[in-house]
């Protein structure tokens, strides 16, 4: 017999039957089970008003019921009203104060409230009285990831596991941890071990899959994630990381074909179409490779790395007008890309638009650039356009966020030197020299006009020499 089935039909039978009570304003009796169902429904749907209506004629027919009660925290803490919520939490705790929902509740508000490690207290207190312990666990290693503290929040979550071995939330935040803590291979061990128990795990051999992907041993996450295809056909991502895996391995039509797959068990993906283009490119086939990079950005818009593969398409082609065309179209859809402003500005340094390239540079910038190269090459432009004073504000910006640079250092002695500041001019100088006296002929190649100069010619020469 399918009981499953029943408890569904029943619980929408008592569903109708109340929202029947409301609009005909006829009572009917429900035991407090069946409310608390019932305002849990209306929560979980976002139907607070009704969660609302139904606890108060909840309480009215059970006022005595400490389930009830439990609920109504859970009311006041979808409604945020955290000190109320509190209160009765501290109340409900002096009617039975082994009760394990009391201390759930009682974590859940002090997260809320930020005090996380009081909320860990009454999540180790709760953990005494349960016989279910894998949700405490998994809120301890979220509360310890509130913390920042890795290894506490991956060890919760491992005893979560250990209790609920099909939490695949809990198995992701392990992997998570191990991987933020740069624990690949104590990872790798971990999944292979939770394999031996669970081998019918496709999250399992996924996450394998991956993690072998990051170590760069790229034949055995192939091999994990055909595992994880062979126990479901209809898994896309591992499919598609499959496909990434050949791509390292240079078995492009390998990595075509799983790229084709994801399209037949989903819909069309920008980003698997970018893929595509990508394996057609480094097999050359460049009428392929442009019709699918261009098939990327007409189902994904938003997809920079699709818009980026075409620029640079059309750029080791030379063809910087066309290369120019497309980060336009691409920056009219998001003007606010860092990554768009600063090849916009390199292409237009090809074609000897200095103006355009430092707007582009400056625009790069104001959108959270902060890249050595940018900086280097927006320098060298405004020198090219003769704008001392800007060079010297960028280039002071980028030695705040770059120290003992000599790129930096060089460029600001020449930019010192052309405004007139000798001194200024010496010291950078000198400090570019004691990091690497070799790299002297960035001033001969950026600054010639002040390269012969006898005290830059002295200088130079005393760290040659």
């Amino acid at each position: 017999m399918n009981w499953e089935t029943n408890e569904d039909e029943n619980d929408d039978l008592q569903l109708q039957k109340f929202e029947s009570m409301l609009k005909t304003n006829k009572v009917f009796f429900f035991d407090s089970e069946e409310f608390e169902d019932i305002i849990f429904h209306y929560l979980d749907n976002g139907k607070l008003n009704l969660a609302k209506k139904a606890l108060k004629l909840a309480l009215d027919q059970h006022p005595n019921s400490f389930g009830l009660k439990l609920v109504q925290v859970e009311v006041y803490l979808f409604e945020d009203k955290l000190d109320i919520a509190e209160k009765l939490v501290d109340q409900l705790y002096t009617i039975q104060p082994t009760n394990e929902d009391i201390f759930l509740l009682k974590a859940t508000i002090c997260s809320r409230k930020h005090f996380h490690e009081k909320a860990i207290e009454n999540l180790k207190i709760g953990l005494k009285y349960t016989d279910d312990p894998a949700e405490f666990y998994s809120l301890l290693g979220m509360e310890y990831l509130f913390l920042d503290n890795l290894e506490e929040a991956k060890n919760s979550f491992i005893l979560c596991l250990e209790n609920d071995p099909e939490d695949h939330s809990a198995l992701y935040n392990i992997v998570y941890c191990f991987d933020f803590l740069d624990q690949n291979n104590e990872s790798i061990e971990f999944l292979n071990s939770y394999i031996d128990k669970n081998p019918y795990s496709d999250v399992a051999w996924h996450h394998l899959g991956k993690e072998y992907y990051y170590t760069k041993q790229y034949e055995k996450s192939v091999w994990a994630y055909n595992y994880a295809i062979d126990i479901d056909e209809t898994f896309t991502g591992a499919y598609f990381e499959k496909g990434k895996s050949l791509e390292k391995l240079k078995k492009y039509d390998e990595a075509l074909a799983c790229y084709k797959t994801t399209l037949t068990l989903d819909d069309p993906s920008g980003y698997a179409y970018f893929r595509m283009g990508k394996c057609y490119n480094k097999q050359k086939d460049y009428e392929n490779a442009l019709k699918y990079f261009n098939k990327a950005i007409y189902e994904d818009p938003l997809l920079d790395k699709a818009w980026i593969a075409i620029t640079k398409f059309y750029t080791k082609q030379k063809n910087y007008e066309k290369a120019l065309f497309y980060l336009n179209s691409a920056l009219e859809i998001d003007n606010e890309n860092s990554k768009y402003w600063a090849i916009f500005a390199q292409v237009n340094i090809q074609l000897s638009f200095f103006e355009e390239a430092e707007f582009g540079f400056r625009k790069s910038f104001e959108c959270g650039n902060l890249k050595f190269n940018n900086f280097i090459l927006w320098a060298d432009t405004l020198n090219l356009l003769g704008e001392i004073s800007l060079g010297l504000e960028v280039l002071t910006q980028a030695a705040e966020v770059y120290e003992n640079e000599y790129e930096f250092d060089y460029r600001l002695a020449g930019f010192h030197f052309l405004n007139n500041n000798n001194e200024k001019g010496l010291e950078f100088l000198e400090k570019a020299l004691k990091i690497d006296a070799k790299k002297h002929k960035i001033i001969h190649d950026y600054f010639p006009q002040i390269f012969e100069m006898p005290i830059i010619q002295k200088l130079i020469n005393k760290y040659i020499k």
